[in-house]
């Protein structure tokens, strides 16, 4: 019997373009170890990522809408998902590397808060004199620390620098973690659109025409158009990037979801609470770290007790957070006997 990853191996030798990451040529992980028999160190990737706890808290984590009534509004994990079909799809095309896509794709929100960009402005509010709180960076730091109770998940470093870069002025050293950059945006402002339409914030003849006849009229066109047109692009150029006309509508596009829904008050009305519940929350820890569950005190003895209650408090999901809030606030209701 072969081994299939040596067969994978060879088969992106014949396959990928030059413009594509090959798993033979890593960069490595930062801490050795033997190579899977079955699968190249980027599949393997994949596998760790999906099979993290970090992974499984994006189901009830928010998107935009805070704790929206109905099941077909997206959440962090269906936005992973969307992000990771649409750049296998572009990774495809271009014959990119693929699992190198879908690994960088799973990883790039592992680091976001409960209450979707409204915690993490909390976070990066409280923690201004630190630095700041950026979820990329804590998705790194998920993956390289706190997993696997303070082993971290080891990737390999082709996959931690797209995770990195994924948002920020740096781009990612890899085509696939360029892809990934803008297989977010073209997931984002898509789905949220699609979402705002089903809350009632916005209507289907509010989209300007500009858009609409760029792009389509359909959720489902507006995504083919934009992933056709990189993919076209990027193989007459070389470099991964959308058309000049498309990129102009696309950031008219961008620019019509900010003002019209991400910074729509309707929508933003209760992040005043998110506030207060993550702030609340987050001094709770810092003024008794002894509560603090064992693993984060450990953390606290290492990196600061600041770090470890962020730490904590940002890998909560909404649920979770609220619970604790009304825990540590909320007076319980007196049990008549």
């Amino acid at each position: 019997m072969g081994c299939p990853r040596e067969e994978r191996v060879e088969l992106e030798r014949l396959m990928l373009s030059p413009l594509a990451a090959h798993a033979e040529l890593s960069k490595g992980r930062q801490k050795d170890e033997p190579e899977c028999k079955i699968r190249t160190c980027f599949q393997r990737d994949i596998d760790r990522i999906t099979h993290s706890k970090s992974f499984r808290r994006l189901k009830h984590k928010t998107q935009v809408f805070l704790e929206p009534e109905g099941d077909h509004y997206r959440t962090r994990l269906t936005h992973t998902l969307e992000v990771a079909r649409i750049g296998r799809t572009i990774a495809r095309g271009l014959r990119l590397n693929e699992d190198l896509t879908e690994a960088i794709a799973l990883g790039h929100d592992l680091g976001h808060t409960a209450f979707g960009h409204a915690g993490e402005r909390v976070l990066d509010e409280i923690l201004k004199s630190q630095g700041g709180f950026r979820h990329n960076e804590q998705s790194l730091r998920i993956v390289d620390k706190l997993e696997n109770d303070g082993l971290g998940i080891n990737l390999t470093d082709e996959v931690r620098n797209g995770i990195c870069f994924h948002s920020g002025e740096t781009l990612p050293y890899t085509s696939e973690g360029v892809v990934i950059r803008y297989a977010d945006r073209i997931a984002y402002v898509n789905h949220d659109l699609d979402d705002a339409i089903r809350a009632g914030v916005l209507r289907e003849t509010d989209i300007p025409s500009e858009i609409t006849c760029a792009f389509g009229g359909r959720h489902s066109e507006r995504i083919n158009t934009l992933i056709l047109d990189m993919i076209k692009e990027s193989s007459n150029r070389g470099v991964i990037a959308f058309s000049p006309h498309v990129e102009f509508v696309f950031d008219t596009f961008r620019e019509f979801m900010f003002k019209y829904v991400y910074k729509n008050m309707n929508v933003k009305g209760e992040e005043k609470k998110v506030f207060g519940i993550i702030k609340g929350v987050y001094d709770y820890y810092m003024n008794t770290p002894d509560e603090l569950p064992e693993f984060y005190r450990r953390v606290a003895s290492q990196d600061g007790l600041g770090r470890a209650v962020s730490d904590y408090v940002s890998g909560m999901t909404d649920k979770y957070a609220i619970h604790i809030y009304e825990r540590i606030f909320i007076p319980e209701a007196w049990q008549v006997r």
